[in-house]
């Protein structure tokens, strides 16, 4: 059974919901957002499944876990080869995990805190009641030298920076733990879904972001190119929206994606979209489409879910409560919602419930050339005591996405029950096998689930 409600377009400009801004104390420390409405923060009772619901079929892949820290140093992990041995590795927060054998990962610092006199500090975990200072890691060459850097988005409203590889294959080399050379590109990164893709179809990566939102008329959202001639020095950032105080640091809610099939890059957020005009992509605003993709989720993706030839988005609605959806695209431009997971059991055909979905990846999981959603729950994301349900498993699932019948239907498979989410979950080929595997950094500490045929014969390493 599917839940869905029709959303018209509306082409007109209306300013988004305000974000209240959030309270700061001692740099990182409790955030008091207003990003959770209270019919959707009321905590479900936790219903069993209805006696009617649907059988799962046995999950065609299986999982080995790895825990490669039980520390929380960052709310997001990526993947790149970073000491060139044809092997992937895994970042999350300020260091970085040598592949080939996870069970027995070599681990190396490469960005430290300098004390007052200006020496490097081994670097000290936060504490999961409250916030890291890094949110995102993503993976490419800046500088063009073929060795892997890292770029790294802070808390919300901070910088961003990429440190670039010192180029050390020899893990024994002192060198391999020196602090790679920062070059801070953007000055402040809002929203909590940023993003790392082409925009302007130049085949080079962008950042997606907001920016400005601690202004006291709000920020905007866009997008930052880099001059790749010299991509250390400060990258150009695009307006696509015109400022508003819709646009904070805390602002949930950001996809890219083709959403009228023009073959240009649109900016989505929780509101609405943005369509990319046919010339030269600069700075904007672009043309605003107004249509409810929930109070705020994660990120937002755009892909034919019903295979029908038309972009349809898929999304969490509230990255601190509950619901996955799919937005179908009409052919004249509306989008009725198709609820994939509520806070409800009786709302997904196999009762499945589970909040905080404040991350989403998007990616053929088993192999069938259908793209599955990948999510879980953010652990704590307030602290013990915040959002709904809090103290609730941590769990990973990913859902397969079917069309039998031309019927889109999601099914969930747990990928397991102690790891969860972050503000980011990367799928992606670890081992190279072709299979995408599944990497997490969080408050439960940082994990690589490596992907399995279902007839093997898995464990999991803790």
């Amino acid at each position: 059974m599917t839940h869905a409600r029709r959303l018209l377009p509306r082409t007109a400009f209306a300013p988004a919901a305000v974000f209240a801004a959030a309270a700061l104390f001692g740099g990182l420390a409790a955030v008091a957002a207003d990003d959770k409405p209270a019919e959707m923060l009321k905590p479900a009772p936790a219903a069993k499944p209805a006696a009617a619901a649907t059988p799962v079929p046995p999950s065609p892949v299986a999982w080995t876990k790895y825990k490669l820290s039980d520390q929380f140093f960052s709310e997001g992990a990526a993947v790149g080869d970073f000491n060139h041995d044809g092997k992937m590795d895994v970042v999350a927060g300020p260091y970085w995990y040598a592949g080939g054998d996870f069970a027995h990962a070599a681990k190396h610092q490469y960005y430290a805190y300098p004390d007052k006199a200006g020496t490097p500090q081994p670097a000290k975990a936060f504490d999961p009641a409250g916030y890291s200072d890094n949110f995102f890691a993503f993976v490419y060459d800046f500088n063009g030298d073929g060795w892997d850097d890292i770029l790294i988005y802070g808390f919300p409203g901070k910088d961003a920076s990429w440190f670039e590889n010192p180029k050390v294959a020899d893990s024994k080399d002192p060198a391999a733990d020196k602090p790679w050379a920062r070059h801070q590109v953007l000055a402040m990164v809002d929203n909590e879904s940023p993003q790392f893709t082409d925009v302007d179809g130049d085949g080079k990566p962008d950042m997606v972001c907001g920016t400005g939102g601690t202004d006291k008329e709000g920020g905007t959202l866009g997008y930052a190119t880099a001059d790749w001639a010299n991509p250390a020095k400060p990258w150009t950032f695009h307006a696509v929206t015109p400022k508003g105080k819709g646009y904070q640091r805390f602002t949930h809610g950001l996809g890219v994606g083709d959403v009228n099939g023009d073959g240009k890059m649109d900016l989505l957020e929780k509101d609405g979209w943005w369509e990319q005009p046919k010339e030269k992509a600069g700075d904007g605003p672009w043309k605003r489409h107004d249509v409810k993709f929930g109070p705020g989720g994660a990120q937002m993706h755009v892909y034919d879910v019903n295979g029908d030839g038309r972009p349809d988005v898929i999304t969490s609605l509230a990255a601190h409560a509950f619901g996955l959806a799919w937005f179908e695209q009409k052919a004249d431009g509306s989008f009725e919602q198709h609820t994939v997971m509520g806070s409800k059991a009786e709302e997904n055909p196999q009762g499945l419930r589970f909040s905080q979905l404040h991350a989403i990846d998007l990616v053929d999981i088993d192999g069938d050339g259908i793209k599955d959603v990948v999510t879980g729950k953010r652990y704590w994301a307030h602290g013990a005591k915040g959002d709904a349900e809090p103290a609730a498993p941590a769990v990973l699932y990913w859902f397969k996405l079917t069309r039998a019948g031309g019927v889109p239907t999601f099914t969930g498979y747990e990928i397991d029950n102690d790891s969860g989410i972050g503000t980011q979950v990367m799928a992606v080929d670890v081992n190279g096998d072709k299979r995408p595997d599944v990497v997490v950094g969080n408050k439960k500490g940082t994990f690589v689930h490596i992907q399995r045929p279902a007839a093997e014969t898995t464990g999991a390493r803790n």
